[in-house]
C-alpha cells in the first residue's frame, strides 16, 4: 500500500473513532473554508418563490450564518430579469405579480454577495410534468432499528403517468392532521371554593410538517410509462397521532433534469438521514451554482426549476377500522388525581405543589357523586393540557371536517 493510501486509511479510522465515541471531539480544522449554501426552487405555480442563502460553520451543530447582504435575481432565455426582495433571515422572495415560471423556458439564478463575489447557476429548463392520477393508502409494515423491529401502519402511495421518455421525477409533501388531547385543561383553580371553567378549552388542534425525505424516480422505459404504487410516506398508527381524527397530505410532483436527479440520488446515497441536505453534504455531490470568478470555489445546494402538479387527500380515522390498525394513545398524558385523603394536605397546598412548585397544569376538579363535595384535583403535564403547545387551534383554510 502506498504512503498516501495508508494515510487515507488512518484518517478514515480516526474519523470513525471520533464519530463513535461517547463524547465525540470535533477539532478545529486548519484552512477551513466557509461555503455558500443555496436552497431555492421556482415552479409554474402562481406564488412567490424563495431563495435561502447561508454559509456553513465549522462547528457541526452550529446554526448556519445567514447571508443578508446579497442581491439576488433570476434571468430567462428571453432576456427578462426579475429581482428578489430581501425578506431578512437570508430569505429572498420573488413578486408573484411580476414573475411566474413557465414551462419550456430556461432560468438562471444570479447572486451578488456583499463581499463582491458573484455566483451564477447553470441555465435550467422548466420541464412540463404530468398530472397525478391518484393518491391512496393501504396497510403495510416498515422495518426499523436495523431491521430488528417491525412497525405496522398505513403507507401512502401515488399513481401517475410520465410524459416524455427518460423523464425524471421528484416528490415532496406537506402533512396536516387534527388531533385531540385526552387531558385538556377545562378549569382554573382559584381556591377550594372557587373553581371556574376556562373560556376556551385547548383540546383540538392541528399539526403540520413538510417532508424532508428524498423521493425521486427515473422513468426511462419509454414515453407514457405508468408510475404505479410509488411509496410516498409511512404512518405507524400506534406511534403517531396523525390518524387520531383526520389526516391530510398534499403531494407535490416535479419533473427534474438528469443532472438534478443525479444530485438528489447522490444525496440519498450519502446522507442516510434523508433529511437536511446541507447538514452533512459531501463535497462529491456537486451543485449547479458556481462562483463565476473562482470556479474552484465549492458551493452547496441546488437551484431547482420544475413545473408542479399537486394533489391532496384526506384520511379519516375510519381507515384504522378498514385496515385493522391500532389507535394511538398518548403514553405521557396521564391524569394525576390528588386530594387531602391521599397526600394529607389541603387543596391549596396540593395545587401549589403541582402547579407552582412543579411543572404541571390543573385540569379539573372531581366531586363526590353522592355528597357533591370536592374530593380530588386532577393534574397533567402542560403539553397534555394545552394542544397549542404542540400545534395550533387555528383551523387551516383548506380543511374539510369529516363529520
Amino acid at each position: 500500500m502506498s504512503k498516501t493510501g495508508l494515510r487515507s486509511v488512518i484518517t478514515l479510522f480516526a474519523v470513525f473513532a471520533l464519530c463513535t465515541c461517547i463524547d465525540p471531539y470535533y477539532p478545529k480544522l486548519k484552512g477551513y473554508e466557509s461555503l455558500l449554501v443555496v436552497d431555492g426552487l421556482i415552479t409554474d405555480e402562481n406564488s412567490s418563490y424563495a431563495i435561502k442563502l447561508s454559509r456553513t460553520l465549522q462547528e457541526q451543530n452550529a446554526t448556519p450564518d445567514i447571508v443578508s447582504d446579497a442581491t439576488v435575481f433570476i434571468t430567462d432565455d428571453t432576456h427578462n430579469t426579475s429581482y428578489l426582495k430581501n425578506h431578512g433571515g437570508g430569505i429572498y422572495k420573488s413578486d408573484s405579480l411580476n414573475f411566474r415560471g413557465s414551462t419550456g423556458k430556461r432560468y438562471t439564478l444570479h447572486i451578488l454577495t456583499g463581499n463582491g463575489n458573484e455566483y451564477e447557476s447553470d441555465a435550467c429548463t422548466m420541464q412540463s410534468v404530468p398530472d397525478i392520477d391518484s393518491i391512496y393508502y393501504d396497510r403495510d409494515q416498515e422495518l426499523v432499528n436495523n431491521g430488528t423491529e417491525s412497525l405496522i401502519g398505513a403507507r401512502i402511495y401515488l399513481d401517475s403517468k410520465t410524459g416524455d421518455a427518460d423523464q425524471y421525477f421528484r416528490w415532496s409533501f406537506a402533512e396536516t392532521w387534527k388531533f385531540r388531547l385526552p387531558t385538556a385543561k377545562k378549569y382554573d383553580y382559584i381556591d377550594s371554593t372557587t373553581i371556574i371553567p376556562v373560556t376556551s378549552v385547548k383540546q383540538y388542534c392541528w399539526k403540520s410538517r413538510k417532508s424532508d425525505e428524498i423521493l425521486i424516480h427515473s422513468a426511462n422505459s419509454g414515453p407514457n410509462e405508468h408510475i404505479g404504487k410509488q411509496p410516498i410516506f409511512f404512518i405507524a398508527t400506534d406511534n403517531s397521532d396523525r390518524l387520531m381524527i383526520e389526516y391530510s397530505i398534499l403531494v407535490n410532483q416535479y419533473s427534474i433534469s438528469k443532472k438534478e436527479y443525479d444530485f438528489w440520488d447522490n444525496m440519498k446515497r450519502t446522507d442516510e438521514s434523508g433529511g437536511d441536505i446541507f447538514a452533512s453534504q459531501p463535497f462529491s455531490v456537486l451543485s449547479n451554482i458556481h462562483n463565476i470568478n473562482d470556479p474552484k470555489e465549492r458551493v452547496l445546494g441546488y437551484f431547482q426549476v420544475s413545473a408542479l402538479k399537486q394533489r391532496r387527500i384526506f384520511i379519516t380515522n375510519n381507515a384504522l377500522y378498514r385496515l385493522n390498525l391500532t389507535y394511538y394513545h398518548y403514553p405521557e398524558c396521564i391524569r394525576i388525581e390528588d386530594g387531602p385523603e391521599i397526600s394529607k394536605m389541603k387543596f391549596d397546598d396540593i395545587y401549589a405543589m403541582y402547579c407552582i412548585n412543579s411543572d404541571y397544569s390543573f385540569i379539573e376538579p372531581e366531586y363526590n357523586s353522592e355528597t357533591g363535595k370536592l374530593e380530588f384535583l386532577v393534574f397533567a403535564r402542560p403539553e397534555c393540557a394545552n394542544c397549542e403547545l404542540t400545534g395550533t387551534s387555528t383551523k387551516p383554510d383548506f380543511w374539510i371536517d369529516p363529520y
